[in-house]
């Protein structure tokens, strides 16, 4: 059954966003016709503020509404250590961890030849010149555990490799409070692989 074009349109548009199919897409355009309008306007509105006016960050390319974001404008981050992700949403999980005061470089993605995604299609150049000339002592490499996201840690340490910058790698391993057997094979490689001295 079909319904009005008007209508077609907002179910079409929302399918666009991660997860949402055609029956999620209906509940959604239907309820904010039959019950959320006024949410609705406030979504439009924003949705059409934010695809505007939100850039990449010229320093980390993080989303930003200005040229530089807050987090590389606060004078108190160490900007001689930087934090390399995959995306914003990476980002966000390691500020609400609350433990990282430096810096980061956001790569909104990782090489995947397949997909024709190549270094200069992430910044990967960019990030390069900033280790250089900003003086970077430390780049903690904190792509995903991924097949694509370990080879986009390791190209990127190839073209680092014989200048004095530290390099460093997220331990991947065990969680807190997890049991060995529910542990798949893999996990437990990077676990052992990465294992350290017991602390006093």
């Amino acid at each position: 059954m079909a319904f009005s074009p008007l209508v077609d349109e907002l179910v079409e548009s929302l399918r666009c966003l991660p997860g949402v199919g055609q029956k999620t897409a209906q509940r959604m355009a239907f309820h904010l016709l039959e019950r959320g309008r006024s949410g609705g306007e406030q979504l439009a509105d924003a949705l059409a503020r934010a695809m505007t006016g939100v850039r990449r960050c010229e320093t980390c390319q993080n989303f930003s509404d200005t040229p530089t974001c807050t987090l590389c404008q606060n004078p108190e981050r160490n900007t001689g250590t930087v934090c390399v992700v995959e995306s914003p949403s990476d980002l966000l999980a390691i500020e609400q961890a609350g433990d990282y005061r430096s810096s980061y470089f956001v790569l909104m993605g990782h090489l995947s030849p397949i997909d024709g995604v190549g270094p200069s299609d992430i910044g990967i150049d960019v990030l390069l010149r900033r280790v250089r000339e900003e003086g970077v002592t430390e780049l903690i490499l904190a792509t995903n555990p991924t097949v694509e996201g370990e080879a986009t840690a390791h190209y990127i340490a190839d073209r680092l490799d014989g200048t004095p910058v530290l390099i460093t790698r997220l331990a991947h391993g065990i969680p807190v409070g997890g049991e060995l057997g529910y542990v798949d094979g893999f996990t437990l490689t990077h676990a052992f692989r990465g294992r350290k001295p017991l602390a006093d």
